[in-house]
């Protein structure tokens, strides 16, 4: 991927962010199976490695978010982008449909429960973006489940923009804290989407993927287009920027975030820890502790 430039993905605020403009599938960056297969396993020992240096280095964290519709690719992406990197250093939290404990918090709550730890990289499919998204779409959503004070939704302009305000102040202090935060926003098509839903619906080993919850959805999809684009525009920042990815081909989805990933890693200044010349001299005397034990067994 020596002409790959995260830039072509990049929404940092700079300039507005149009949806009916955004691809959904771009050129192949591969030439075939063997050289996807190779450029994968590529991506996942630099990115495994760069991982183990965080761990070691443990001062900062990466978030790594994926918003997208229903079979955009979000689950394979993760499984593929991280196949191969200590799970250690790395956690992953999927959202659903909010808890009746959850609904008793505020809507950040869920998800600051298991931000990073330092050292780590945590992945959240699905997010605090489906607050801007999904209940944007479904404003009822608010006061029936959510249980919002009707006062607070009177003006629902201000409402958004306050929500939007929260989500990025959130993400400002944790970068103020050394935790990253990258967020990608898988772009299929709408007729793709419908021949995987398709799938899933013939294929017997995919039914359990199936929700009549996605066709319902699918009658809203301009609906939800928009509030993509808002969203998008509302919180993308330099400090905190929203990658929006083709996501029609899977293969090209999955090595464009996996080199994002790479990139931002290597923007962080970790090294392993140095060990000072008196630490080196104690560590050898264990050499020979060592060997001694394994003559004397």
């Amino acid at each position: 991927m020596s002409d790959f430039n995260s830039d072509d993905y990049r929404i940092d605020g700079t300039k507005k962010f149009d949806i009916k403009k955004a691809k959904t599938r771009f050129n192949d960056i591969y030439k075939d199976k063997d050289e996807y297969e190779s450029m994968q396993s590529k991506s996942a020992a630099e990115l495994d490695a760069l991982q183990s240096v965080m761990y070691a280095h443990n001062r900062y964290g990466l978030l790594v978010i994926f918003q997208a519709m229903d079979a955009a690719g979000k689950d394979g992406t993760i499984k593929h982008v991280l196949s191969g990197v200590n799970p250690v250093g790395v956690k992953i939290h999927s959202f659903k449909r909010p808890t009746e404990t959850e609904l008793e918090h505020d809507f950040l709550w869920r998800t600051n429960q298991v931000l990073p730890q330092r050292g780590t990289i945590t992945i959240f499919n699905r997010s605090y973006y489906e607050e801007v998204l999904v209940v944007k779409v479904e404003p009822d959503i608010l006061t029936q489940s959510q249980r919002i004070p009707v006062e607070l939704t009177a003006d629902m302009d201000k409402f958004w923009k306050n929500r939007y305000s929260d989500i990025s102040n959130l993400e400002k202090y944790l970068f103020r804290n050394g935790i990253r935060v990258i967020k990608f926003f898988l772009n299929v098509s709408k007729a793709e989407q419908a021949s995987r839903l398709i799938e899933r619906i013939e294929d017997p080993s995919k039914n359990w993927k199936f929700e009549e919850q996605d066709v319902k959805v699918r009658d809203k999809w301009n609906d939800y287009m928009q509030a993509y684009e808002d969203c998008i525009n509302a919180t993308a920042s330099k400090k905190a920027p929203w990658y929006v990815i083709p996501a029609d081909d899977k293969k090209n989805l999955r090595l464009t975030v996996a080199n994002i990933i790479v990139e931002e890693l290597k923007k962080m200044d970790m090294t392993y820890p140095e060990t000072g010349a008196e630490r080196t001299a104690e560590l050898h005397q264990f050499v020979d502790i060592i060997n001694q034990q394994t003559i004397t067994e």
